[in-house]
């Protein structure tokens, strides 16, 4: 089975082609336009401005996508259904390519099956093949990114690549929103909790900056991290102690606002910054530890997938493999590589093959609110 999988929730304009063979799925083609660099100018994502470098590139991915799968597949492909990110989202972005994933549906007389994004990021945990990055090129005011996929068949005996099995708990935390669900099935989990005002991605970002860095803030606030101790600012942990699952991210943004500016220490150093956003860093990440290590103890699952961009954070990364490992009941913890916890049109035709919920493309509406809860 064959699925082109196109998301365009936020700024990037994705689209993918994936193949499903004795349930391994292969990426064919992966292509990824983004207007990160125009909206960094701005500090932050115009919606309109995305939506309308989207209209631009939508079509170019497109073609993009089904002319790297030929190739990869050494003829031309025949797909067997389309699927689509319907919400939640940017309401303009969602409609470029909810229509267009409408008018190709109808146009090829394929089935369409609308993806829901959260879901989705889930799915990139299904993905076992490494991801190779490839060549780039730029269109315009978008950079264009291709990712090709190495073709060796995994070997099913390395435990490293075995796919998360149910139930499972989920761990989704991005820039717009940080859940934790209890998976049973495919399409099926319990909702436990979620950010109650600010999402850690958010967190980063207007840390950053505070700090006076470049959005996107995360991967910023990374870089000087890794140069930082993380110990020299004393910031609250979000949460901390709390028996529930949910998060808050607005009072560390506000402790960072104060300590900036009551401080005697000066913040225009690069090794005061860095010390601080390594705090700021270490008390993200401990909050979302903390809070999957509790859903542990509640519910002794054996897997445990993280999705999502924060996903991609080395320290928090490090942190989970530690404090899950410590626990000593096997738990085999999930994290999509680097390139697929961004947004991306893989995770959407991987949902795909599991959900297979096709819909009538005429009766298919966007959800800018859609939601895990």
């Amino acid at each position: 089975m064959i699925i082109l999988g196109i998301e365009t929730s936020c700024d990037e304009t994705a689209a993918a082609v994936l193949t499903n063979n004795d349930n391994r799925i292969t990426i064919l083609s992966n292509v990824v336009a983004s207007s990160a660099s125009l909206q960094a100018k701005y500090g932050g994502i115009i919606p309109e401005q995305a939506a309308r470098e989207q209209i631009k590139s939508i079509i170019p991915v497109i073609e993009e996508s089904l002319r790297l799968a030929s190739l990869a597949q050494g003829n031309s492909i025949e797909l067997d259904a389309i699927a689509v990110t319907y919400g939640p989202g940017l309401i303009g972005s969602l409609l470029v390519g909810v229509e267009t994933a409408k008018v190709l549906a109808t146009t090829w007389e394929k089935p369409l099956i609308p993806v829901n994004h959260l879901l989705g990021h889930f799915y990139a945990n299904w993905i076992i093949p490494p991801v190779i990055p490839g060549e780039r090129s730029s269109r315009g005011n978008l950079d264009l990114k291709k990712i090709a996929t190495s073709p060796a068949s995994p070997d099913p005996r390395n435990d490293n690549l075995r796919l998360p099995s149910f139930p499972c708990l989920g761990l989704l935390v991005s820039g717009g929103h940080t859940d934790l669900v209890l998976f049973t099935d495919h399409g099926k989990y319990k909702y436990l909790g979620g950010t109650r005002d600010d999402a850690a991605g958010e967190c980063f970002d207007k840390c950053a900056r505070l700090l006076g860095l470049p959005y996107p803030g995360g991967p910023e606030i990374a870089k000087l991290a890794s140069q930082g101790q993380a110990l020299r600012f004393k910031l609250p942990i979000p949460m901390k102690g709390s028996k529930d699952f949910d998060f808050s991210y607005s009072g560390l943004k506000t402790a960072v606002a104060n300590l900036m500016h009551t401080s005697e220490v000066g913040f225009d150093s690069s090794e005061v910054k860095q010390d601080l956003a390594a705090s700021v860093e270490n008390a993200i990440a401990q909050s979302l530890v903390d809070k999957v290590l509790l859903a542990l103890k509640v519910y002794p699952v054996k897997d445990v997938m993280v999705a999502g961009g924060v996903a991609a954070n080395q320290r928090l990364k490090e942190n989970l493999e530690s404090r899950v490992k410590s626990l000593g009941k096997n738990i085999k913890l999930h994290i999509p590589t680097p390139q697929l916890c961004t947004d991306n049109g893989v995770m959407i035709a991987a949902a795909a093959f599991f959900i297979k919920k096709s819909i009538n493309p005429l009766k298919l509406q966007t959800d800018s609110n859609l939601s895990l809860s």
